[in-house]
C-alpha cells in the first residue's frame, strides 16, 4: 500500500512539472523531447502519466493553453498586433493560429479584439451566482507599481474555479498546521484567466510561501517559483463573487484603457485574509497583475 501511494505522489508530481514547464514555456516552441530526457523518462510515460493525473493528453493542454493567453493578450495589449499575439504565445504559423482560435471561439481574432470578446466573457462570468450578484464596483481602485522578486511556493494545483477550492484550501492549512509554520503567505496564482475561460477549465493554485527563506522536504507538495517582474498591485477587500468580478474588471476595462500591456505570466494574489479559510467567506487580498509599458 506505501508503495502505491509513492507511485501515485510521484506521478502527480511529474505531471505538475510537466505543466509547469507547460506554462513557463507557452511562448516558444515546447520540446516534449527535451523535457522527457529533463524528467528521465520515455515520452510514452510521460504522455501515458500526464493523462492519468489531468485526464487529458499533453498536446491538447498545450493548445488550450496558448489560445487562453492568445484570447488574453488580444483584449488587453492593444499595441500588440494580431502577429504579435501569435508570436508571443508559440505558433510558429498566422494560419495555424486563425484556424485554431476560430475553432475555439467560433470568432475570428480580429473580431475578438474589437469587442467580440464581451459576450463570451459575460457568459462565463454568470457561470458564478455570486460573481452575478455581486455589488462591488472598483473604478476607485488605483494600484502601485510594484517590482516583485521570485516567490518559491509549495502548492496544490486545483482544477476549476469553483467552492470546491475550499478543500484545497483545507489541505495546506493542515500541512502548515503539521509543520508548525509560524511565517508564511497565502497565495492565489491564476493560470488561466477565469472571465474568458469557462470556470470548469481554469487552474487555480493555492500556495504556500515561505518567510525567510525557509524550505521544508515535503513528499505531497511540490514547489515552484511565482515569476518576479513589474506588476501593478492592487488592493482588495470584499466576499467570494467579488474576485471574478474585479479580475473581469482588471482585464476588460483598467488595462485596456491604461497605456501597459500584460504578459504571458500568471497574475496571483497574497491574501491577508483568506476567504476560503474565514469564518464570514469575506477576504483581504493584494492581487497583482504583470504589466509592461
Amino acid at each position: 500500500m506505501l508503495m502505491k501511494k509513492e507511485t501515485l505522489h510521484k506521478r502527480v508530481e511529474i505531471s505538475n512539472d510537466i505543466l509547469y514547464y507547460i506554462y513557463t514555456h507557452i511562448d516558444i516552441s515546447i520540446n516534449l523531447d527535451e523535457l522527457s530526457e529533463t524528467l528521465h523518462i520515455s515520452k510514452f510515460h510521460m504522455h501515458r502519466i500526464f493523462k492519468e493525473v489531468f485526464g487529458t493528453n499533453i498536446y491538447e493542454t498545450i493548445k488550450r493553453i496558448r489560445l487562453q493567453k492568445a484570447a488574453n493578450l488580444l483584449l488587453t495589449n492593444k499595441y500588440s498586433t494580431i502577429t504579435d499575439v501569435a508570436n508571443l504565445c508559440g505558433y510558429a504559423s498566422q494560419t495555424s493560429f486563425l484556424r485554431t482560435f476560430k475553432e475555439r471561439f467560433l470568432m475570428t481574432p480580429k473580431e475578438w479584439k474589437k469587442g467580440g470578446y464581451k459576450l463570451y466573457s459575460d457568459s462565463i462570468l454568470q457561470q458564478s451566482q455570486k460573481a452575478a450578484n455581486s455589488r462591488a464596483t472598483f473604478e476607485h481602485l488605483e494600484p502601485t507599481i510594484v517590482k516583485c522578486k521570485e516567490i518559491q511556493s509549495y502548492y496544490i494545483r486545483h482544477h476549476g474555479y469553483n467552492a470546491n477550492i475550499k478543500q484545497t484550501w483545507q489541505k495546506l492549512q493542515t500541512w502548515v498546521f503539521s509543520n508548525n509554520l509560524k511565517e508564511f503567505q497565502e497565495i492565489a496564482l491564476f493560470h488561466d484567466n477565469p472571465t474568458i475561460t469557462p470556470l470548469s477549465e481554469c487552474q487555480y493554485v493555492a500556495c504556500i510561501a515561505l518567510n525567510k527563506d525557509k524550505t521544508i522536504q515535503s513528499r505531497k507538495l511540490p514547489n515552484f517559483n511565482i515569476a518576479s517582474g513589474v506588476y501593478a498591485k492592487f488592493d482588495l477587500v470584499g466576499e467570494q463573487g467579488d474576485i471574478l468580478k474585479f479580475i473581469h474588471w482588471v482585464y476588460h476595462e483598467w488595462l485596456p484603457q491604461s497605456d501597459y500591456e500584460t504578459s504571458v505570466k500568471p497574475p496571483y494574489a497574497i491574501y491577508k485574509k483568506n476567504n476560503y479559510l474565514s469564518e464570514d467567506a469575506a477576504f483581504v487580498m493584494s492581487f497583482y497583475i504583470p504589466i509592461q509599458y
